[in-house]
């Protein structure tokens, strides 16, 4: 059935309701920094807008901007969803988030130099011993281990909400292998051929150099006097759900992407199999979870790692980042405890405070829990892409009590957070404007310095009413313009 023609698009008639909106602040009232962008909207038909909208999703096609979800009846490989109406943030809102993430990932950084090192917050008793010993993340065998210039979390992707204040909050940090930025690039590259005039008329930050940062962030473990290094993207092979992304990086930093059987220890460094023979790899940028990437320092039944790897890293003969051991500061219940270590590292308040957030190992505060997972949103510690969770205001009484089994079950695995009123885009469905729910991820780079790349992945739920913009649980992206400031 076609949809419905409006000739211009009603743009006016657009209501934020009682969230924050990126774009307007009240009804017919776009925010200064959206002003330009919603007059140029609103002269556009209903049809051209459906038009670009479909141009650019199918643009994406052809690029090959995909995603994998397991497990899949209809198969596992989807085309990301992407609406073509943009994200703002001002130059003024966008300073200080990168003040804040600069923030936030040094004292992380510090973190886990010292809970694998010293361990003088566990002493000082800011955070227990038991909870950093029983996060999945936490692996004895990184004790003493000293990376390349003490840099540990070279690569994080750090998810923010927007309530209802307008307050941005961090909801979760990625320190293992956050994915998404390959979307950020692909998604700007199609922009600007869709709304051309804009990015001519706009002062909007670019993101195309987030390559060479990388790659400088990766050479920039090596000795300097390392003449031609060496640097691979490892993936663990096609059917890993970030597949794209991996040799989209790869490509773009114009290096080697390799799995693990293309890789093998000898003569105590880690070599690449080339037609030429042997070649030795200096520094690793990898998408594999620690647990895989050393069938003998950890899984025995990895067939996705390389034997002798973690020997090879101990010794300092190979680079990799993020640094194995990374994992526990995704630890949901760890994350609870990081604006206490922004204060024990570094002396300062938060700029961007955490989400409030329950421990459910805490007894009074599983308690509460308990009697108002109705009001709740309850996650387990250590999962993600929006699975082992419980949005307590969309949730049967049924369910809840399963859950409440759950956390009853294993207290440490689970928290719980208030259910924010999450900021609001206007998006394109179904021939009409709808506010829908969207998350911020932007990517910090950790090297000679902290780069905090400019705008970052903005999620979206496309489900009308939901909160979760996961894009294995029916979520897409956004474009994120970030404003320079004249």
């Amino acid at each position: 059935m076609p949809l419905p023609l409006r000739d211009p698009i009603a743009m006016d008639q657009y209501n934020p309701g009682d969230f924050y909106d990126e774009l307007f602040a009240n009804p017919g009232q776009p925010r200064p920094e959206a002003k330009l962008l919603v007059e140029k909207l609103a002269t556009l038909p209903i049809e051209e807008l459906h038009h670009r909208q479909a141009a650019a999703q199918a643009a994406l096609f052809k690029l090959g901007v995909t995603f994998n979800v397991y497990g899949a009846a209809e198969g596992t490989e989807r085309t990301f969803p992407f609406d073509i109406i943009p994200r703002i943030i001002a130059a003024r809102e966008w300073l200080r988030l990168e003040a804040g993430l600069k923030q936030r990932i040094h004292a992380l950084n510090l973190f886990l130099s010292d809970i694998y090192g010293d361990r003088k917050i566990i002493r000082d008793r800011i955070i227990p011993l038991e909870l950093i010993e029983s996060a999945t993340g936490y692996l004895k065998p990184c004790l003493g281990l000293k990376p390349p210039k003490d840099i540990w979390c070279h690569i994080t992707g750090t998810d923010l909400v927007r309530d209802v204040d307008g307050q941005f909050y961090v909801l979760e940090d990625n320190l293992r292998c956050p994915s998404g930025i390959s979307y950020v690039l692909e998604n700007r590259r199609v922009m600007k051929s869709t709304f051309p005039a804009l990015f001519q008329t706009l002062a909007i930050e670019p993101v195309d150099e987030y390559p060479s940062h990388l790659l400088e962030t990766l050479l920039n473990l090596l000795p300097e006097r390392l003449m031609d290094p060496t640097v691979v993207v490892l993936t663990p092979g096609i059917y890993n759900s970030a597949y794209f992304e991996h040799s989209f990086l790869a490509q773009q930093m114009g290096v080697e992407l390799v799995e693990g059987r293309d890789l093998v220890v000898e003569d105590g460094y880690l070599q690449m199999q080339t037609t030429k023979g042997l070649q030795r790899v200096d520094a690793i940028y990898r998408r594999i979870d620690d647990d895989f990437i050393d069938p003998l320092a950890f899984r025995p039944d990895s067939l996705l790692g390389v034997p002798g790897l973690m020997d090879v890293y101990r010794a300092g003969r190979v680079a990799i980042a993020n640094a194995l051991g990374t994992g526990v500061a995704d630890d949901k219940a760890v994350y609870a405890y990081v604006p206490k270590m922004i204060r024990y590292y570094l002396d300062e308040d938060p700029i961007i405070p955490n989400v409030p957030t329950y421990l459910c190992w805490e007894p009074k505060e599983l308690e509460y829990v308990l009697e108002n997972l109705d009001k709740l949103v309850v996650k387990a510690a250590n999962e993600a892409g929006g699975y082992g969770m419980l949005v307590g205001t969309q949730s049967t009484a049924e369910e809840r009590a399963a859950f409440g089994d759950r956390i009853r079950a294993n207290p440490r695995n689970y928290i719980a957070q208030p259910t924010l009123c999450l900021s609001r885009v206007p998006t394109l469905i179904d021939g009409q404007f709808e506010g829908c729910h969207v998350d911020l991820r932007p990517y910090v780079l950790y090297g000679e310095d902290i780069y905090v790349h400019p705008g970052g992945l903005t999620r979206v739920a496309l489900k009308r009413g939901s909160l979760v913009v996961n894009s294995s649980q029916g979520g897409g992206s956004k474009d994120t313009w970030v404003l320079v400031d004249a």
